[in-house]
């Protein structure tokens, strides 16, 4: 089993067995924190063990300094993924109710920023597995552990200063996942102030799925990237969202169209707006 964007919930069926896989329930929600876990311990995709996106996937929030899921420092993420049993020999499956959206494409691009690439999103997520009739599980899931040594790649990271750099650059190459409306100023629920960076382009990770809730083909998914981008596309464009999160889906669905590595802003809008020094603009893209 070799799978590095997304696995259906067939092929993961087939080899869910393999005692060098590891499959991780990443289901979160932002209004109940804790309410996902609860539904872990009542219902599982069996052998998966859960990661909690607040506690396990992101690190300690320094009001008025970083956004509202910053990066997990390596040792301690490392040490997470150690105790749920990653080693270099294992493929891992992450899957949410959100279509990937919400941690799993997170995971997913966790593993890969610190050099796993043998991580993979279940398609469909927990829906899909429900909707195909697989068995299930309940309670909590144990496993032995293994030695994660990170092998980090800074490359796929962008930090905030680079980000202003490249927002007055003519051909911007900044992309936001966050829904057209927050996007655009209206209707902002989560963060205290509203809007975009200016220069960024809008690709709410929504449009990357079907009314399924399965992401699009490779095909569809390039189409769409590259209206956004232009006929060549971008190398090394940076994606944020409003915390670092649901940018990974837009990650994801770029990678798997096949149009190569692009970066992340952890930080994202929630660091953004931590300086009102930093430009903030409202509407329409440019």
């Amino acid at each position: 089993m070799s799978f590095t964007t997304l696995i259906s919930a067939a092929d993961l069926f087939s080899g869910f067995r393999d005692s060098d896989l590891r499959i991780v329930d990443c289901r979160f929600s932002l209004a109940a924190t804790d309410f996902t876990m609860q539904e872990y311990l009542q219902a599982h995709i069996p052998g998966s063990l859960y990661a909690h996106l607040d506690s396990d996937l992101s690190g300690p929030v320094i009001p008025g300094k970083t956004g509202r899921h910053p990066l997990p420092e390596i040792d301690r993420i490392s040490s997470f993924f150690s105790k749920i049993g990653i080693d270099e020999r294992v493929q891992v499956v992450a899957y949410d109710d959100a279509g990937g959206a919400m941690a799993a494409a997170r995971l997913w691009w966790l593993l890969r920023w610190l050099g796993h690439e043998a991580a993979a999103v279940l398609d469909g997520g927990w829906q899909a597995w429900l909707e195909a009739g697989y068995p299930i599980s309940s309670g909590r899931e144990s496993s032995s552990t293994r030695i994660f040594i990170p092998k980090p790649r800074p490359e796929l990271i962008a930090e905030a200063q680079e980000v202003r750099r490249i927002s007055v650059q003519p051909a911007a190459k900044l992309v936001d996942a966050r829904s057209a409306d927050r996007f655009r100023g209206e209707n902002e629920t989560i963060d205290p102030v509203a809007g975009h960076i200016p220069g960024a382009r809008n690709a709410p990770y929504q449009d990357n799925l079907d009314e399924k809730g399965r992401f699009r083909s490779k095909d569809e998914l390039r189409r769409q990237y590259l209206d956004l981008t232009g006929a060549d596309g971008f190398q090394q464009a940076v994606f944020y969202c409003g915390s670092g999160v649901t940018a990974c889906h837009d990650l994801l669905a770029y990678h798997h169209a096949g149009l190569g590595e692009a970066r992340l802003y952890p930080g994202s809008w929630s660091e953004w707006i931590t300086s009102d020094k930093r430009p903030v603009a409202i509407g329409e893209d440019p």
